[in-house]
């Protein structure tokens, strides 16, 4: 299992990817809230795991500020 945090905001958001065991796989990182962000979160995503990871990700209810990454 693979874990992807994310820290919303205005305008950005901080994220932080790590397995099951604790290990760190992405220190924290942060992208602009906009879809070439988006496809850099995908591509860091996508770099730490394989095909075969279950992948969960969490953020916080920040009202309309999350709406766009979701």
């Amino acid at each position: 299992m693979v874990s992807v945090g994310i820290d919303v905001a205005k305008d950005k958001h901080d994220c932080f990817i790590l397995n099951s065991e604790g290990e760190v796989l992405a220190n924290g990182f942060t992208i602009p809230n906009t879809m070439d962000g988006f496809q850099y979160l995908l591509h860091k995503i996508r770099e730490c795991t394989t095909p075969q990871d279950k992948i969960k990700v969490g953020l916080e209810a920040t009202g309309h500020y999350s709406y766009n990454i979701l």
